[in-house]
């Protein structure tokens, strides 16, 4: 057998594909979800059922909070690698749910720095978001702006993941290297997300959402990338120029894309027009996302490229799929 990595978050969207990846890869792969119901956990159940009958991926019904079950975990598995994709997600849940944030953002990811520190791995690898940016108007977004002005809950708490991250790098030497995801979409893609919430609006001939009455571009990132990113961070040791294990990256297309130019290539794919209702701007939401990738390209000669066309087509090819297949 290959390493071992711990993937936290194994049955989201994220988790899923990189377990699928890294098995391939020839790692060893145990996944830990609480399977919370956030959205709908068929989905979740559904990307486990593909996992699990692989020989090199075991699964364990984990909370990243739990003190107990979590550094168990550790002791017997002695990991090489962990990938804390583990997290409440999403930005307007974090308006209605505040608690859930701090409890798997702040505390479960507390104690995966506690596990890496009592139980010392080579690399932990986790999610942040393009998120922390927050109002930054200077385009594209660095790693080495300021991002002290988050504009929602959710946001507050990745940027507090990259300062625990730093402590524990510093204090204990832990290897980390921090993740800012921008707008990942594909398929097996998450039901609360924009792509998935349009197919299917569209599909059923009911009308979407469209916020700051069109007004938003994203830096959307299709999952291969994401993952090709993260399976070449894994190995790479993290901070290696400075005094302490510790890096940040963005990893995003580099491409923003106006919105509705987006629902243009999901009207296109499923040749069939979007009825189109105009909203303000959500509270906690950013007009634009854009990311730079300079520092993701000298560590790893890696850009993220897949033509966002492309990308939609695979989504909508999987959605067709998949509900037709559930009814």
């Amino acid at each position: 057998m290959g390493k071992r990595v711990l993937v936290t978050g194994a049955a989201g969207f994220i988790g899923f594909h990189l377990s699928k990846r890294l098995c391939n890869d020839g790692y060893e792969v145990v996944g830990v979800d609480n399977l919370n119901d956030y959205y709908d956990v068929n989905l979740k159940k559904a990307r486990l059922d593909l996992l699990l009958p692989i020989q090199s991926f075991e699964f364990h019904k984990i909370d990243i909070g739990d003190r107990v079950a979590l550094p168990d975990l550790f002791e017997h598995k002695k990991f090489d690698y962990v990938v804390n994709l583990a997290a409440q997600a999403g930005v307007r849940y974090s308006l209605t749910n505040p608690f859930a944030y701090t409890e798997s953002n702040i505390t479960g990811f507390l104690n995966i720095l506690e596990c890496c520190r009592h139980y010392p791995v080579e690399h932990l690898i986790y999610a942040s978001s393009s998120s922390v940016y927050g109002g930054n108007t200077k385009m594209p977004f660095s790693v080495n702006d300021n991002v002290d002005h988050p504009l929602s809950l959710y946001a507050a708490t990745k940027k507090a993941n990259e300062l625990m991250a730093h402590t524990y790098a510093h204090l204990y030497n832990i290897p980390t290297t921090g993740l800012r995801f921008f707008t990942v979409y594909g398929p097996w893609g998450r039901p609360d997300m924009a792509l998935f919430l349009f197919t299917k609006a569209i599909i059923e001939g009911k009308p979407i959402r469209v916020f700051n009455h069109g007004k938003m571009k994203r830096d959307f990132t299709y999952i291969d990338d994401i993952i090709e990113g993260v399976v070449r961070l894994i190995t790479t040791k993290p901070g290696s120029a400075k005094i302490i294990p510790y890096a940040l990256y963005n990893i995003g297309n580099n491409q923003p894309v106006a919105l509705m130019e987006f629902i243009e290539k999901i009207e296109a794919s499923l040749n069939k027009k979007a009825i189109k209702e105009m909203f303000p701007m959500q509270p906690g939401d950013v007009s634009a996302t854009y990311a730079d990738v300079d520092d993701l390209i000298r560590a790893v000669d890696f850009r993220p490229k897949t033509p966002l066309q492309f990308g939609v087509d695979k989504f909508t090819e999987w959605y067709l799929e998949y509900h037709r297949r559930k009814s």
